[in-house]
């Protein structure tokens, strides 16, 4: 019988499909697919005969085979390399394919609740998206089969965290796409090491990934300098399985599977049955003059200012500022009911325009080698440009945009897309902590929400405690970013800065946080619970500028909350939470702020909030809205009607 005769069950479309022909593998350290792991094996013979590509390639994460990599995309027009910087490369995508989708991104569970509340108008949910098994399998029978035909699958293994850590999640990613490989050899720890943690029988998240274009040259010739397919994008997560499987996107978000699809959907689940929290924030170190460190993690929406604050260059003499990760912390409390939280990730994934030696100059050291921008603006002495980069181009200096049109200042268009970006090795920052890699993670004393409120949002304030700390995360709002296919500055719900990551049902994931603050599953005694805040740096005047400076001078709010950690620092109570007492944010050195108005809470503005916030809460989260939230909701407008 010939092997095209073999038909064999294929659990990720739901079908049986014949073997493909037999492909060509390429491999570093194991001897073809017999080499694999046996779950491993299974899990790549699997998609071979679902996707049928026309070679198989394990990768080792070294860097000859990025290089390799680099090289091949390259020569084919699908990377630039930069000749003013070391090895960093430059890719533009499809028009069509410059963000996170996420109204093509999906959960997959038996019922929809178990991902989504059920909002009490009947509307669709903001809180995510929910498709059943039947029809997702439906789906992927129509995407899948045969979609890497005269392509490469990549065999990607990978850790999220570092090996060594309790807290570290192994995966697996096959992809027909050579800049996905190298962009995961920098956001993750990548290669031979991570498949010898496999050998030993660990489980991992298993991630299949495609543009969508399969190759009708039998040379492999590729007629897309980005390929994809935006008409059937979809990116599904399955949480039953560990299984996220997306299709017809090049772009990060929604192919570098390991970031937000495992870090943050997944792993949520993960999070909420294991008792540990996976969450969309930034941990930094910040150390006083006298030597006290405190740790702090804080969540603000994408393309707020995560990555400023994470590589924060203090204004203030004597403080310091490291950064442990700029986006993604996995936090559980330990033995002693200490909360630590290490990053998982191994690279930046930043957006570019806006960072410069002003803003930002640790980024811009991060970035000036062995780094790839997406979408950026490309300068003819070999260069990157965007908005806000803040440099003057040497005289007879051309520029091209993103789109690979010659570009002026003054065109319509941006050069660079507002949603551009730098993938970077953390190695790199200057700034990073000591202590980024440790495997028990670092002690968290504080955590920061935040996000854009251009009115009424103070400068800073704190929660009464534990669990209005959770409301005051339920409650965030924000101006909606370019990091997703959101058109404008609207205001928008964004609760935690999970919005668009949630794993499963919002009101669950508010009672996992609300558990965690009574003991809840923590298999240790009392646990010792972060003070928690908020802040706004984007808070606008009557002339529509900005009232606070930011960037450096936010350790000034920073060595405040350290204060309010260690008992040094006064606050004064307020109908939303605890406000600086007066001159308990050092200004010296900072003349014209007007803190006055900067901590103003307007009553007639409040009022608004408030009721808007409760209105949301409950129409998207229903009937599965803890009692203790809509208690805390209830508080803030008994509050602010009596102000």
């Amino acid at each position: 019988m010939s092997s095209a005769r073999i038909l064999r069950w294929c659990s990720v479309s739901g079908r049986c499909l014949p073997a493909p022909p037999p492909c060509r593998w390429s491999h570093g350290s194991v001897g073809g697919v017999e080499g694999l792991p046996g779950g491993v094996r299974e899990f790549v013979e699997e998609n071979v005969r679902l996707c049928q590509p026309r070679g198989v390639h394990v990768c080792t994460g070294s860097e000859r085979e990025a290089q390799t990599l680099l090289g091949q995309l390259e020569a084919r027009g699908q990377l630039t390399r930069l000749g003013k910087y070391p090895n960093c490369w430059l890719a533009r995508t499809d028009r069509r394919d410059v963000a996170r989708v996420e109204s093509r991104t999906v959960m997959v569970s038996d019922t929809e609740r178990d991902s989504v509340p059920l909002p009490s108008d009947g509307s669709t949910s903001q809180l995510g998206r929910w498709m059943s098994p039947p029809d997702f399998q439906t789906q992927v029978g129509r995407r899948f089969p045969g979609c890497m035909r005269g392509r490469t699958m990549y065999v990607l293994p990978f850790s999220m965290g570092p090996l060594d850590s309790p807290l570290a999640r192994l995966g697996v990613q096959l992809t027909d796409s050579p800049y996905v490989v190298v962009s995961m050899g920098i956001m993750t720890r990548m290669g031979s090491p991570a498949m010898a943690a496999l050998t030993t029988g660990s489980e991992f998240i298993r991630c299949l990934h495609s543009v969508g274009r399969p190759l009708a040259d039998p040379a492999g010739l590729d007629p897309d300098l980005w390929p994809c397919d935006p008409e059937l994008t979809l990116i599904g997560h399955v949480p039953a399985r560990r299984e996220i499987i997306s299709f017809g996107s090049g772009y990060g978000g929604n192919s570098l599977l390991g970031k937000k699809c495992l870090a943050l959907r997944i792993a949520s689940n993960l999070a909420r049955q294991q008792g540990w929290l996976a969450e969309h924030m930034l941990i930094l170190g910040v150390t006083n003059p006298e030597g006290r460190k405190t740790y702090v993690a804080a969540a603000f929406p994408s393309a707020c200012g995560k990555t400023n604050l994470a590589m924060l260059q203090p204004a203030l003499p004597g403080w310091k500022v490291e950064c442990v990760g700029d986006d993604i912390a996995w936090m559980q409390f330990d033995s002693s009911g200490q909360l630590r939280a290490i990053n998982p990730e191994n690279g930046f994934f930043g957006v570019a325009p806006g960072t410069s030696h002003r803003t930002n100059p640790n980024a811009m050291a991060t970035i000036a080698r062995n780094t790839i921008f997406t979408n950026v603006g490309e300068t003819s002495d070999g260069g990157v440009y965007w908005e806000g980069i803040d440099q003057d181009l040497t005289p007879g200096v051309t520029l091209t945009s993103w789109t690979g049109q010659p570009w002026t200042q003054g065109d319509a268009e941006p050069c660079a897309h507002p949603n551009s970006r730098f993938c970077a090795p953390a190695r790199q920052c200057p700034s990073m902590d000591p202590a980024w890699e440790s495997p028990e993670g670092v002690p968290i004393d504080a955590i920061i929400f935040g996000g854009r409120r251009p009115e009424g949002v103070p400068l800073v304030y704190e929660a009464f405690d534990w669990p209005h700390g959770v409301f005051v995360g339920a409650a965030m709002r924000s101006e909606s970013t370019a990091a997703a296919e959101h058109k404008g500055k609207q205001l928008m719900h964004d609760p935690f800065a999970m919005r668009p990551f949630l794993g499963y049902n919002f009101g669950e994931y508010l009672q996992h946080w609300l558990g965690l603050g009574l003991g809840r599953s923590l298999g240790v005694g009392q646990a010792r619970l972060p003070r928690i805040f908020h802040v706004n740096w984007f808070r606008r005047g009557l002339d529509g500028g900005f009232l606070w400076p930011g960037f450096g001078h936010n350790v000034r709010v920073l060595e405040w909350i350290c204060g309010r950690v260690h008992g040094q620092a006064q606050a004064q109570a307020s109908p939303i939470g605890l406000l600086p007492a007066p001159g308990s944010i050092n200004l010296q050195g900072l003349p014209g702020v007007d803190m006055e108005a900067l901590l103003h809470l307007p009553k007639d503005f409040w009022q608004r909030e408030a009721a808007q916030i409760t209105q949301y809460l409950k129409v998207q989260v229903n009937r599965d809205l803890p009692q203790a939230i809509a208690e805390q909701a209830a508080a803030l407008e008994s509050r602010v009607a009596q102000m």
